[in-house]
């Protein structure tokens, strides 16, 4: 795709480092887990309590991320792409490398501290400022491909990161991460462009210079230093009216609230429901990862844009979370040590619903708000971040302890299974709608120096 030539280059090296790092600690985190807490068993409830209050904590903590990813969206529009990804790219870097220096049950819980902590900032903002510095870049009809194409590079860091992992021992894994992480850091600072300092939107975020508002009649006012920053910060009310100023936008937001609710419950107990079912470590966590990352990068890259064209994004999201939906039933009723590596199979058709989203998202939006806009839809995702794991793992826990009222390990994963389901109903009834984005982006109220 010529659109996504040039800058954006830099942007997916920056992408794929990022979540390489990020990644190929995921198959090793069990296992550090259960030996810090619960050294030499496969069962461990207070582990997977652990998991899911972590997962609940960092969203709840200060004003949430309900509130503070579209707050990064939002001064990302004003400030620039590449000034807020600094600060999760930083950040990210410091519980990785308390895990590098040690892995004993102090540090561990040092880590837990730290990784709840930074979490708060660096959990999806660097997803959400990607799609929305794509968008700057990429006209409409060719963002659902685009994201694809984002996604794709996540999903192809994710295999090399996973396949990394199984090739490594434990502590030499979280010092690769550490390691990648700071490169990361630093090719964002030193090579990546800002996709919006052509528009002259950029302007510096500590500065005491005035700042001038520019009104829709075209006439400039002052409006006071830097200070009146936290002034125009997006209120709830704000965010609610961006709910309603679509109703594509709202049920969009539904689907991605009762996806994410479904996904991150998943991700929150899938590896000690296959622990306690079929005894895997963290080699056949990362075999599974690399079959899903392999088969999600090539539909992302290869078919889906392909597709976008001929069915469109609406179809395609309903066409992704169906098949989530069957691969979530599938680990659950697992009856032999080989069927989760079936079920990964299925991310080649799953891995549609997500860009396609964010894709119908970016158009309900105009040119200056794609950073708001996809910052609402992450802090939405975010607060299913608190409530799935307040929901879904105490059941994780009871099905895999002995007290379980019936013979059912993946009984939870069936219950995620279901809200999955309930975001791909909801999918059926969003209708293609005429982008809007082109009508906005004239309105848009820009600080300028």
């Amino acid at each position: 795709m010529e659109e996504l030539s040039g800058l954006n280059h830099y942007l997916f090296v920056t992408v794929f480092l990022y979540n390489f790092s990020m990644f190929m600690v995921i198959p090793a985190i069990t296992d550090v887990t259960m030996s810090a807490i619960c050294p030499g068993k496969d069962k461990c409830s207070l582990a997977i309590y652990l998991t899911g209050f972590q997962q609940a904590v960092f969203s709840i903590i200060g004003l949430g991320t309900l509130v503070t990813m579209p707050m990064v969206g939002n001064l990302s529009d004003k400030y620039g792409r590449k000034a807020l990804l600094a600060v999760p790219m930083t950040l990210t870097i410091i519980p990785l490398g308390v895990l590098a220096y040690s892995r004993e049950r102090n540090f561990f819980y040092l880590y837990y501290v730290l990784k709840t902590l930074t979490a708060m900032v660096c959990e999806g903002s660097v997803h959400c400022l990607a799609l929305a510095y794509v968008a700057d870049n990429v006209p409409e009809w060719q963002r659902a491909s685009a994201f694809g194409v984002l996604s794709g590079i996540g999903s192809s860091a994710f295999v090399c990161g996973t396949l990394s992992t199984r090739f490594l021992s434990t502590s030499s894994t979280f010092q690769v991460a550490a390691s990648v992480a700071v490169v990361a850091a630093v090719y964002t600072r030193v090579f990546l462009p800002d996709s919006i300092v052509k528009d002259g939107l950029s302007v510096p975020i500590i500065s005491e210079e005035k700042l001038y508002i520019t009104k829709p009649d075209g006439e400039s006012t002052r409006n006071g230093n830097s200070t009146q920053l936290f002034k125009r910060m997006p209120s709830l009310e704000d965010m609610v009216c961006l709910l309603k100023a679509s109703s594509t936008f709202s049920q969009a937001a539904i689907v991605a609230f009762f996806s994410n609710l479904a996904d991150v419950g998943l991700h929150a107990s899938m590896m000690y429901y296959l622990k306690a079912r079929f005894h895997f470590n963290k080699d056949q966590f990362a075999d599974l990862m690399v079959i899903s990352g392999i088969a999600g990068t090539i539909s992302q890259l290869l078919i889906m844009p392909k597709l976008v064209p001929a069915f469109g994004e609406e179809k395609l999201l309903s066409v992704g979370l169906f098949f989530g939906c069957a691969h979530m039933f599938l680990y659950s009723i697992a009856w032999s040590f080989w069927v989760p590596y079936v079920a990964a199979m299925f991310s080649i058709l799953f891995v549609f619903s997500h860009p396609c989203m964010r894709s119908i998202v970016s158009k309900q939006v105009g040119s200056c708000e794609q950073g708001m806009a996809q910052g609402c839809i992450s802090g939405i995702c975010s607060f299913a971040n608190v409530v799935s794991p307040l929901a879904f793992s105490p059941l994780t826990a009871l099905f895999l302890s002995d007290r379980a009222p019936l013979n059912f390990p993946g009984f939870s994963i069936m219950c995620i299974g279901f809200a999955s389901m309930i975001a791909f109903i909801q999918s059926l009834t969003i209708r293609a709608a005429p982008p809007i984005s082109s009508h906005r982006g004239s309105n848009c109220n820009h600080a300028v120096a």
